[in-house]
């Protein structure tokens, strides 16, 4: 479950015990998803698939609906035939480019069939790719340690950050880049997905990017070695400086390993005295329906999280009876790229008045995908549910109003160092802790 986002980031540096944390800047106008190791892939809800075989058993095919009706198939006798005709008059005539295998043709002809809904979270996925989406779930891959978004205004991938130590460190790589091409190939109109399989590889492998950075002549060339695996650092957390006990804690994606991470990073603010919280959840694009469910279960009363409603309107309700609701004043940050998981655990903490909202209107993301293993080993990523608030509100195309409406200023960041929407935040904390 999750959309493409924009990330942010903070400079965090320790004195003495105690980190000392001051939020620096966001950029806005991209779209995000995170590129840990071999890139985390936005947008993907895994968990345990279910499997589902997909077969063409003859021509003329039929496929039953869900009241007994019968509804004729896509797949029959005249579009078998024309897809033999495209496929002779490739072989025939086609010249431009380098030869495409019968396996890219095939995938090509299911990506179309998904990519013909005309929704952007249902996606057809090869062997490799699901790969990648499972291991991206659970914030483990291979890859170069950089984040990436996908440009909105560029439509090309761009790094949103990269990781301490990591190769893409090493050779140069800087927030702001705009990734051009992967050896050689453009990723103009790719997917996040596509760029995310170009970039990953084989452990100690070579990846070459061509890079365009602004108020640079000309492109830059990297060469980059392709690191070991990695497990993603989804928490940033520690005290902020010169307040009363205020303690911050951002999420940037909920994995399979955020909960951990988490739960690790909220034992420590408390040791520190934590007395009120920051919960950041700008730029966080979402990601795995269970890690959202078991934070929030540690933020709200025992209850209702979150249910889901099927095109069929068949309810699933997700609740947690976890009895550490917590007790001190929380402030939480959300922007216009705050989506899917992110929404999910803001908005229940709003139903239940658990914190105040600070910020811009979210993304609203209030759809559930969910992966279909197919018999090959590839698989499919569909649309298959709505999700609602505790208070019965879907948000889809809407998003999340914050409490304390408040546009991040960028030029103040730049000019200070200091985010105007943090400092509301402790204004609001400390008038709550007083």
């Amino acid at each position: 479950m999750r959309p493409a986002e924009v990330s942010g980031k903070e400079t965090i540096c320790d004195e003495g015990n105690e980190k000392k944390i001051r939020s620096r800047y966001f950029r806005s106008g991209v779209i995000m998803g995170v590129l840990t190791a071999s890139l985390v892939v936005t947008a993907v809800w895994a968990g345990r698939m279910a499997y589902q075989i997909f077969r063409v058993r003859q021509a003329q095919a039929t496929a039953a609906t869900e009241d007994g009706e019968e509804k004729e198939s896509v797949v029959s006798g005249d579009t078998i035939q024309k897809m033999k005709t495209l496929e002779e008059a490739i072989d025939q005539y086609y010249f431009y480019g380098d030869e495409v295998s019968q396996e890219e043709l095939q995938d090509g002809i299911y990506k179309g069939m998904v990519k013909a809904l005309g929704d952007p979270y249902s996606e057809y996925y090869s062997r490799e790719e699901l790969e990648d989406a499972v291991n991206s779930n659970q914030g483990i891959s291979y890859g170069i340690g950089a984040y990436i978004s996908m440009s909105r205004d560029l439509n090309l991938a761009m790094i949103n950050g990269v990781m301490e130590g990591s190769p893409a460190q090493e050779a140069g790589l800087e927030e702001g880049d705009i990734i051009y091409e992967v050896d050689g190939e453009s990723t103009q109109g790719m997917s996040l997905t596509q760029v995310v399989s170009l970039v990953k590889g084989r452990e100690g492998s070579t990846v070459h990017l061509s890079i365009y950075r602004e108020g640079e002549n000309d492109f830059l060339d990297m060469d980059i070695k392709r690191s070991k695996q990695i497990v993603a650092t989804t928490v940033e957390s520690g005290m902020l400086e010169d307040t009363d006990g205020i303690g911050y804690l951002r999420i940037r994606e909920f994995d399979g390993v955020t909960v951990d991470q988490y739960t690790e990073a909220m034992a420590e603010l408390k040791e520190y005295g934590m007395k009120g919280l920051i919960l950041d959840l700008r730029s966080n694009p979402g990601g795995d329906l269970t890690a959202v469910v078991d934070i929030a279960g540690k933020i709200v009363p025992k209850g209702l999280i979150v249910y889901t409603e099927d095109k069929y309107g068949k309810r699933v309700e997700y609740t947690r009876d976890d009895p550490s609701e917590i007790n001190i004043p929380l402030a939480v940050l959300v922007n216009e790229y705050s989506a899917s998981a992110s929404e999910i655990l803001a908005g229940a903490i709003q139903d239940y008045n658990k914190g105040t909202l600070i910020g811009t209107t979210t993304f609203g993301k209030g759809i559930v995908q969910k992966i279909h293993r197919l018999d090959d080993g590839t698989a499919v990523k569909l649309t298959i549910s709505a999700y609602f608030t505790p208070s019965g509100r879907n948000i889809h195309g809407i998003g999340i109003e914050p409490d304390i409406e408040l546009e991040y200023d960028e030029e103040a960041s730049e000019a200070a160092g200091m985010d105007n929407q943090v400092e509301r935040a402790i204004e609001v904390l400390e008038g709550k802790i007083g």
